[in-house]
């Protein structure tokens, strides 16, 4: 059983219909106009006019047969100019086939064979009342003039299709870099969302856990856990609303925390009950870029440190300069047993993309003491 697939053709569209119509008739049209101006009496044998009128006849029919086997039927047609003047109308639009859908070297064969049949033709049909060298001039303008025509219309039609593709390529780079803009957003969106959101459900855990192992606390406790868990639940209420706010503004229009603001941050830390201490030695004013990373790297620490080792003593160093660039570090001492809380570990993966994008380093990892040790360096130029 054969199990190659057969080969399909294109069907023929309207316009190509209209285009074959209109060669096939352009061609048995200038062999009537031809065999019209013929003299009479005709000086050729009577043999040779009916080879020719035969030959024009098979000529006009096959050129149904072009778009099919081009170059084929140039073969078979441009010989006939030998002797036959009737069949010249299929032969000039099998040449101009050619040149339109072969190469321009098969063009140019099929070009020098039908200059080639010229003096074969001369011999055997003459025509003393015109000079030779007019019929040779003739005959090679009127092949050269074919196939110009050819080449242009085939360079037409390359240019068209080259400039389809040119726009389907740029239609399809638009809409990669569309997706390519859609997903570094939502990258962001979730890493603002875990640096944000992840602290502030941190320090309600911890709260929260307080509760659960002190069920003797006295009234005075649980209400000032209770006030802290409310106001760590409305402040978190607003950290989400601004994050939010990034599906309807650009991320630049939303408000983002800078360098003096880690202060703040350590302090609520403070109040939360973290054993937290603070040694920032910043020669002058951070640009916003560097202040923010900064913020995002202590805030990482400290909640990994909430989470993994509650009680535990945390130490946050930041000094910098510049030229000298940031150093950030987080210690941590080793805690008490970590509370039940999920982690994806998605927050120092997006750290470290951070500080990449920032052309810095980032180092992590636990200490011989048992504690965990966060450190980053961000470039600060001159």
């Amino acid at each position: 059983m054969d199990k190659t697939a057969p080969v399909t053709r294109p069907k023929r569209s309207t316009r190509d219909w209209v285009v074959d119509i209109c060669a096939f008739v352009l061609a048995v049209g200038f062999g009537v106009l031809v065999g019209l101006s013929s003299p009479d009496p005709p000086t050729a044998p009577q043999w040779l006019l009916t080879a020719d009128q035969l030959a024009a006849a098979a000529a006009c029919a096959a050129l149904w047969l072009r778009r099919r086997w081009p170059v084929a039927l140039a073969l078979a047609l441009v010989p006939l100019a030998t002797f036959s003047e009737l069949s010249s109308g299929a032969q000039a639009v099998a040449l101009f086939t050619v040149a339109v859908h072969c190469s321009f070297k098969t063009t140019a064969l099929m070009g020098a064979l039908g200059l080639a049949t010229m003096p074969v033709y001369m011999a055997i049909r003459p025509e003393p009342e015109i000079p030779s060298l007019l019929i040779v001039l003739f005959g090679t303008a009127l092949t050269l003039a074919i196939i110009g025509w050819g080449l242009f219309i085939r360079h037409r039609r390359q240019l068209l299709l080259s400039l389809r593709e040119r726009a389907v390529r740029a239609e399809t780079e638009a809409r990669l870099r569309a997706e390519q803009t859609q997903h570094q957003v939502r990258e962001q969106i979730a890493r603002e969302m875990h640096d944000v959101l992840g602290h502030r459900l941190s320090l309600l855990s911890v709260h929260a856990g307080a509760l659960e192992y002190r069920p003797g606390a006295s009234a005075e406790e649980i209400a000032r856990t209770a006030s802290v868990i409310r106001a760590s639940a409305h402040q978190a209420l607003q950290d989400l609303r601004e994050v939010i706010g990034v599906l309807r503004a650009p991320v630049n229009e939303l408000p983002q925390p800078v360098l003096t603001d880690v202060r703040e941050l350590v302090a609520e830390s403070g109040r939360a009950g973290m054993r937290v201490s603070l040694d920032m030695e910043v020669a002058d004013e951070a640009p916003e870029s560097i202040g923010r990373t900064v913020y995002r790297t202590v805030q990482e620490g400290l909640t990994n440190a909430r989470k993994h080792a509650p009680g535990a003593l945390v130490e946050v160093l930041i000094k910098g300069a510049p030229g000298s660039g940031v150093s950030v570090e987080v210690n941590n001492t080793n805690g008490f047993r970590p509370l039940p809380t999920p982690s994806s570990g998605q927050g120092l993966i997006g750290l470290a993309e951070r500080i990449t994008l920032a052309s810095g380093r980032l180092e992590h990892g636990h200490t011989d003491s048992g504690g965990f040790r966060l450190a980053a360096w961000i470039p600060w130029p001159q």
